[in-house]
């Protein structure tokens, strides 16, 4: 599906091992949920990442990942004002994300994207 919106968010973390069930639980039953109801938030996408190679300038190279958070979410929003919302702020603490998982989070990084065109 086409990106929906002129912005987009990502959120990309590592999670402890003996924590990874329940950080997809907690993210996909209960973070991503809250977060789609926050007003300018149209879409959710969960990614993990995988090594892979490619053909460029005629050459086979092989892309290692190795270093760069596991997980990522990919949240379209309509204007960067979502993410300084009340709802936002609301929806991020909501449920066991706070305190059962993100203390376990690590290697987090967050990029705000303008969708060209």
């Amino acid at each position: 599906m086409p990106i929906q919106t002129r912005y987009f968010f990502t959120a990309s973390m590592d999670v402890d091992a003996d924590k990874e069930a329940l950080f997809n639980e907690v993210y996909d039953d209960e973070h991503v949920p809250y977060l789609l109801e926050v007003d300018g938030v149209v879409a959710v996408t969960r990614v993990t990442n995988e090594d892979f190679k490619v053909n460029i300038g005629g050459e086979l190279k092989e892309v290692s990942l190795e270093g760069e958070p596991k997980y990522t979410a990919i949240y379209e929003v309509e204007s960067p004002d979502v993410l300084t919302s009340s709802g936002w702020a609301e929806a991020v603490e909501r449920g066991r994300w706070a305190s059962e998982v993100r203390p376990y989070t690590s290697n987090r990084r967050h990029a705000f994207k303008k969708v060209m065109g």
